[in-house]
């Protein structure tokens, strides 16, 4: 099956983000392949200190690795032997720290042309920079730093053009993209994916026909729709697909009071790379109320459907449906349901519309429990899509919520009037899978069932090989055709990144950053497992034929808590209340309910620091450990903080009580080795 932009994949060099211009995250080299991947080793690995959440995924250019760590830092790597050539360090902390405030310290990758290294900070930033020394060419903002965006996504590069998005649609903020001149960082054009105020949509076709789905004073209440990860170019059309997130506020009756489907949040855009001129749209999810961003990768491909080669979008985004659509007009051609979805029955193809199930709607009843959760039946971790066997490898999800209106978190969060919970019902939800799935016909070709929910991204190769990490660790071969696993690796921490491949003097290498965390500590308990802050080096690794290094050994995987207490200080039950819904502003990064998975941040439960109430006040409102990533909340009063230490001295003195309850050895939880493990 040919691609849309030529051959499809990447070869020696992975240029792209999904290395090609069709982001399939495939590879054309065939040097490892399903007879050989026995004699798959280590060749060089490489420690980053300093580093928590590992998303990205490098890029190779004529045998130079290119990557992001935590905060954007972007690191150039010697793809032979792994030694570092240069850093750039874009230090937030010390430009826009307020930008750090809610964060999963997370950044997805850097964009490559023309000898330049594109790269954007947390705070918004965007870099060029020479790909062979780090010198900084030019540095432009982005968003505004007053603003709650962020950004986290990996830029893209097209017709000497560079582009980014933001986050902030949780927090109502309108989104948009920006296209910059590569040599110059001056400003091409902007786009905006949703209605602002009157004033501001008035001479914007576009923007006019989407206020028209919008009610009430949306835009002081707030709208969404950012773009924060996926966009794809297509050469041949000359268009630009944008991804775009949930509406915000996530109560439909708080942002658009009455009716609205409130465009163009939740949808794939496609945009002219000109012009920035929007020429055609496709809502996926109208009037979201559970955050089921449409962000996700859109891959492109020329399939042949019903007899004849349709020039075609995929996207598995979060609402747990496969879509295919005509990259050309927005039409959409099919769409099938990948796992449990309960929201809606179907997707109606002659509308586009979904087929709504009764009671999914909080806002009317109250409360409401349906598939998938927030976190989504596939996220940012790339899919890949192989030309060889037709098939999809997505990394999918499983996980049911409950959503209460106007109720105060207990075990959930709270967003707006909205608390969120996540809910098991059956033995696969709070799971993970590699999925195989038949674009064409819509259907499933294969599955493999993982302990954990939040794995890594996909790769697939010529060889026949797909390749993914895992929560608990290990680093995974399959078969392509049939999903064996034919070989794994202990890496010492959890994979969330996608690998991939590149090949140097004739030998091919496959790459995988390390890195457990991300959105990880938002979810708490669901995402733990037993990873603890600091104790298992982040790192890159690299294998090849023959490759015979090893790893240094390190902690395993532990579900204890070994909280600390300070017996002397009394608790009030009070100020916990006070202190638990402050904790809000620290769950992404220290877990919800306290509960942390490891990264971005220590469990507090367990912290020196969190200890003492003065060390506290000196890191949380002070900011004593900014450069090390911890923000400073310097709006919180002395009491506020005091509230925020006795909810986590009373979580340390349950988790003490139910240590001593349950007994040390039936409270060890540690996962079994993957090994053990059957697939």
């Amino acid at each position: 099956m040919a691609a849309g932009n030529g051959a499809v994949g990447a070869g020696a060099n992975w240029v792209y983000h999904n290395g090609d211009r069709d982001e399939t995250a495939y590879s054309r080299l065939h040097q490892l392949d399903t007879s050989n991947i026995g004699r798959l080793g280590l060749a060089w690995s490489l420690d980053l200190p300093g580093d928590v959440t590992l998303e990205a995924t490098p890029l190779a250019v004529h045998g130079v690795l290119y990557f992001t760590g935590t905060y954007g830092s972007v690191y150039a790597v010697d793809g032979r032997t792994g030694k570092v050539l240069w850093k750039h360090d874009p230090k937030t902390w010390k430009y826009y720290p307020n930008k750090m405030m809610f964060t999963f310290a997370a950044n997805r990758g850097v964009a490559y042309a023309h000898g330049r290294i594109f790269s954007a900070a947390l705070d918004g930033r965007l870099f060029a920079l020479d790909a062979r020394t780090g010198k900084l060419l030019w540095s432009v903002v982005t968003v505004s730093p007053a603003s709650m965006q962020d950004v986290t996504g990996a830029p893209r590069v097209f017709d000497g053009k560079v582009i980014i998005g933001s986050t902030g649609a949780d927090f109502g903020a309108r989104g948009y993209v920006t296209a910059y001149d590569q040599k110059t960082g001056r400003e091409a054009w902007r786009v905006y994916t949703v209605p602002g105020a009157p004033a501001e949509n008035k001479g914007h076709p576009a923007m006019e026909r989407a206020a028209a789905t919008w009610s009430g004073s949306y835009w002081k209440t707030g709208t969404g729709g950012g773009v924060w990860d996926s966009m794809t170019f297509d050469p041949g059309l000359n268009l630009i697909y944008l991804g775009t997130a949930n509406a915000g506020p996530y109560d439909p009756t708080l942002r658009s009071p009455g009716s609205g489907v409130n465009l163009y949040t939740d949808s794939i855009i496609a945009i002219d790379a000109s012009s920035g001129k929007f020429v055609w749209a496709d809502q996926l999810v109208p009037r979201d109320a559970w955050d089921y961003d449409c962000t996700q990768q859109m891959t492109l491909a020329d399939l042949m459907i019903d007899g004849r080669k349709r020039k075609v979008l995929m996207q598995a985004p979060k609402d747990g449906f496969l879509y295919v659509i005509d990259r050309k007009t927005g039409k959409l051609i099919s769409a099938g349901k990948i796992g449990k979805a309960t929201w809606a029955r179907r997707i109606d193809v002659k509308t586009g519309r979904p087929v709504l199930e009764p009671g999914i709607y909080y806002d009317k009843t109250g409360q409401a429990t349906i598939w998938p959760a927030p976190v989504g039946a596939h996220s940012w971790q790339s899919m890949s899509y192989d030309p060889a066997t037709g098939l999809l490898y997505i990394p999918y999800m499983q996980l049911g919520v409950r959503y209460t209106k106007n109720t105060p978190a207990s075990r959930g969060f709270t967003v707006g009037d909205v608390t969120i919970s996540g809910y098991k019902a059956g033995p696969h939800d709070g799971k993970g899978a590699l999925l195989a799935w038949d674009p064409v016909h819509q259907r499933r070709a294969w599955e493999i069932w993982h302990d954990a929910i939040w794995n890594g991204g996909v790769l697939s190769t010529a060889g026949g090989l797909v390749f993914q990490g895992e929560a608990d660790g290990y680093f995974n071969a399959y078969d392509a055709k049939t999903g064996k696993r034919l070989w794994h690796f202990n890496a010492g921490l959890g994979i969330i990144a996608a690998p991939m491949s590149y090949a140097v003097g004739g030998k091919q290498y496959v790459s995988v950053l390390v890195g457990y965390g991300g959105s990880a500590a938002a979810w708490g308990s669901w995402m733990n497992v037993g990873w603890k802050f600091g104790a298992q080096p982040r790192r890159l690794l690299t294998f090849a034929l023959g490759g015979r290094e090893t790893l240094p050994p390190s902690p395993g995987p532990d579900m204890t808590v070994h909280a600390l207490d300070n017996p002397s200080y009394k608790i009030n039950p009070v100020q916990v209340a006070m202190g638990h819904a402050l904790f809000i502003a620290c769950a992404a990064c220290h877990g919800r309910n306290l509960v942390s998975p490891g990264a971005p941040g220590p469990d507090l439960r367990e912290s020196p620091v969190a200890l003492h109430r003065a060390s506290l006040w000196a890191v949380v409102h002070d900011g004593a450990l900014i450069q090390h990533g911890m923000p400073r909340f310097a709006t919180l009063t002395r009491a506020q903080v005091d509230d925020i230490y006795a909810y986590i001295r009373a979580g340390a003195r349950a988790a003490l009580a139910h240590e001593k309850s349950s007994g040390s050895a039936a409270n060890d939880h540690s996962r079994a080795p993957a090994a053990t493990r059957a697939h």
